[in-house]
């Protein structure tokens, strides 16, 4: 007997038909905003931007203040990504269509998208709460693992985040594209 995912899924592939996840991140990647990653080491305070905070090292005594991303502070819309979103978004109908940030909430990134003409209905937004690259390709390889998706689609402006999604899927049998997206 077969799960309804693996009906799906062999009706997808008798059919040639794939179950497609587009997933796309939000800071830098759909929009810049003027919000900032605060970091204390040893009593000294710096704040980076999200593409500075992309590539930045960790070290073991930083401790991180992420309180600029409970609201969209400022947002200047990435038009050239935007459009892709727009266009992915109509041709699916939203259908297999995230966001899928580090941040930890995901009502104002709803807001945001809705304030610029997106319809929400069927697209989700994740708020992982959690800067750790392995999150977001552990979210993404549980849809494939879980839900059946066959070909995969990530934007993101970390290089970190795309190497470890790049790294997750070279071991799986999917079709799939990762891009790193860059200002």
């Amino acid at each position: 007997m077969f799960t309804k995912e693996q009906e799906d899924m062999i009706a997808r592939s008798l059919l040639n038909e794939s179950k497609k996840l587009r997933v796309f991140d939000f800071d830098d990647t759909l929009v810049k905003t003027t919000s900032f990653i605060y970091i204390t080491n040893n009593g000294k305070k710096k704040k980076l931007t999200p593409g500075e905070y992309a590539v930045y090292k960790e070290k073991p005594e930083d401790v991180f203040d992420f309180s600029d991303f409970s609201k969209v502070q400022d947002p200047q819309e990435i038009k050239k990504i935007t459009k892709i979103f727009r266009r992915v978004v109509q041709s699916s109908g939203g259908s297999g269509v995230h966001i899928l940030t580090a941040r930890a909430a995901h009502k104002p990134i709803r807001q945001y998208l809705k304030d610029i003409g997106i319809n929400m209905s069927k697209i989700y937004v994740t708020a992982l709460a959690s800067n750790n690259p392995k999150d977001k390709a552990d979210w993404i390889e549980d849809k494939i693992d879980n839900e059946g998706y066959d070909d995969v689609y990530f934007a993101d402006d970390s290089p970190k985040n795309v190497e470890a999604t790049k790294k997750m899927l070279r071991d799986k049998d999917v079709k799939w594209r990762v891009q790193l997206i860059k200002h």
